[in-house]
């Protein structure tokens, strides 16, 4: 969500500011701002909308210094405009934050009762504002923000500079990321690592309670409780290039178009190259031998647990269970001694993902970890991390992330059945080669752009759309909806094919595209079935299916796309491609922000 740049430079900071934020537009933002010290004062620019209003101010009104905040602003509280939008400052102090402060009307009414005034309608302010009465009691600017940090109540990251101070800057983080970026004579806060390329490689991570005192020579660590701690300096390979469109018109269609590329790159991480077989990652626990697996995920990476459950259950024959982070842990459930939580994220940093975690770990569970983001804080909480190699994804809307998580899960399923006999050399041998044709064959499904983007046109005119699917295509159909629901604004559902008759049926006229994933898998007559009661009520089905489903059941369908035949166990990984390219395409032509839409942040760290 929000994201936070800080820069104690050596020249002037604020086109650095500037440039730290459009790397954070894939967070998400409605509006955006930036702050520098400069002749014992802050000065502030501030601008509702899009990046392109900030940088229009700061063009007609330049401001100078050399240490400086910036701050992607996506509301919670207050609605988005240029008094709501950050750094929020007092005569002393500026601050910029990730978060919520969830005990911030109380601390309003105290610095109100005080005697300060607050002009936004943000939960923020009234930490600028209790910083300062900090300082007015003659505290310094490290001992303010450390009595005010224990005041604060809910998830944050913060980067908070002060007047007269021109070199230090103090960063904190509970609960949302927050990385020290080192540089010669410079120091920067961001919100991840990729924010600060190309400024810094070299990066240390604050873990959960910690807060760094910054000065252009370097970073003092605290932890919660006030001691100097060292944290590990890690060399990130993000670079500035990797940001870049690559020609394409939105990082979205770049994402969809690198997926035969990141799944190769993930499935070597996981195969050994002398005998093809899997090989996961040394762990302290044996995943074979967990009672149950619970698999736990927000939004597209749910999705990629639902079609892991259907793998693990059927394949490797264990129990699982598949539940979304925000609402997991408030049920309080009992799980059982000796199981495996599995938690999917492609930030590492999702908000409600890391509390189940915690509460998965209260209760004894052994703690495993997908994510796309080695150094995030999802995988240094778990006891071992199950990495994709998607590389950074930019577009809000997740595609190579979903599919790699995909692949690491059939990996995972393969190794997991082999270690508990599920399956035998013979079987193991036939998912394995599935697997290592996966990129291949999402290179032939690309070749289906054309034809999905005709298709599009007939999508794009829909109110409402609905998407179809039986065991693994379940899933698929589901993301199917999201991703449609999420670019396009088209209200769509997915559905579990069978479950037509149990009222979405009702919904079917001839304004109602209903697109059916299908591969010729064991259930593909039940679907078929299915298809014809859609088109028995005037229903206008967009097939998805190989050539043999095509061939046998692509007359009664309005259209047609035909994937290459693959193995039914890898099919969700290739199917969620044209669904993801038919989203895109309607998303174009009605001429949605296809990579940043309405409402929707990358990286949701608040809950």
């Amino acid at each position: 969500m929000c994201g936070i740049i800080g820069i104690i430079g050596k020249s002037d900071v604020a086109a650095l500011l500037l440039g730290g934020l459009k790397r954070l537009e894939y967070r998400g933002y409605d509006s955006a701002g930036v702050a520098t010290l400069i002749d014992g004062g802050i000065e502030r620019r501030r601008a509702e909308g899009k990046l392109a209003n900030l940088e229009a101010r700061l063009a007609q009104d330049p401001i100078a210094g050399r240490t400086g905040i910036g701050h992607t602003r996506w509301a919670t509280h207050g609605v988005p405009n240029e008094r709501n939008a950050h750094p929020h400052a007092t005569e002393r102090v500026a601050v910029v934050h990730n978060g919520i402060i969830e005990n911030f009307q109380e601390l309003r009414d105290e610095v109100e009762a005080a005697g300060r005034t607050l002009v936004s309608d943000t939960d923020t302010e009234v930490v600028v504002h209790l910083i300062t009465l900090y300082l007015d009691e003659g505290k310094s600017p490290a001992e303010a923000t450390r009595a005010a940090l224990e005041r604060l109540r809910g998830a944050f990251a913060l980067a908070i500079v002060f007047t007269g101070n021109e070199d230090l800057m103090i960063g904190a983080r509970r609960g949302s990321p927050l990385a020290v970026g080192y540089g010669e004579g410079e120091m920067y806060l961001g919100s991840d690592a990729l924010t600060l390329a190309p400024l810094s490689r070299r990066i240390a991570y604050l873990e959960e309670g910690d807060w760094v005192v910054m000065t252009s020579q370097g970073a003092t660590i605290h932890d919660g409780d006030g001691k100097a701690v060292e944290r590990t300096i890690h060399e990130t390979e993000h670079s500035d290039e990797v940001i870049g469109k690559a020609g394409h018109r939105h990082y979205m269609l770049k994402e969809i178009y690198e997926q035969p590329q990141v799944i190769g790159d993930t499935l070597k991480a996981f195969i050994n190259a002398a005998d093809q077989s899997i090989v996961l990652p040394e762990m302290s626990f044996d995943p074979a031998q967990a009672s149950k697996v619970t698999l736990i995920a927000c939004g597209t990476s749910s999705y990629a647990a639902l079609v892991a459950k259907y793998w693990l259950e059927s394949i490797a024959r264990v129990p699982v269970e598949v539940d979304i982070a925000s609402e997991f842990r408030y049920r309080g459930a009992d799980m059982p001694k000796g199981g495996v939580a599995l938690f999917i994220s492609q930030s590492g940093e999702t908000a409600d993902t890391l509390a189940a975690l915690r509460y998965a770990r209260a209760q004894g569970q052994h703690i495993l970890s997908l994510i796309n983001v080695a150094e995030s804080t999802i995988a240094r909480e778990s006891d071992a991390v199950l990495q994709t190699y998607a590389g950074p994804e930019i577009g809000v809307a997740s595609t190579k992330a979903f599919t790699t998580q995909l692949t690491v899960l059939a990996c995972f399923t393969i190794a997991v059945a082999r270690a508990r006999g599920t399956i035998d050399h013979a079987t193991e041998a036939r998912l394995e080669e599935a697997l290592v044709e996966v990129p291949a064959r999402a290179a032939e499904v690309l070749n289906h752009d054309q034809r999905l983007r005709q298709l599009a046109h007939e999508v794009a005119e829909a109110r409402d759309v609905l998407y179809l699917g039986r065991g693994t295509s379940y899933p698929i159909a589901l993301e199917g909806a999201l991703k449609l629901k999420e670019i396009t604004y088209i209200h769509a559902e997915g559905y579990a094919a069978g479950e037509m008759k149990h009222g979405p049926i009702a919904l079917i006229d001839d304004g109602v595209p209903v697109i059916v994933i299908a591969p010729s898998d064991a259930l593909f007559d039940k679907t078929a079935s299915n298809i014809q009661e859609v088109v028995a009520r005037g229903g206008r089905v967009i097939f998805i299916s190989d050539r043999a489903g095509v061939d046998h059941l692509g007359k009664v369908a309005a259209a047609t796309v035909a994937l290459p035949a693959v193995d039914a166990f890898v099919a969700p990984i290739l199917y969620a491609i044209p669904v993801q390219l038919l989203a895109y395409h309607v998303a174009v032509i009605k001429g949605t922000d296809v990579d940043q839409p309405r409402n929707l942040a990358k990286s949701v760290t608040v809950e």
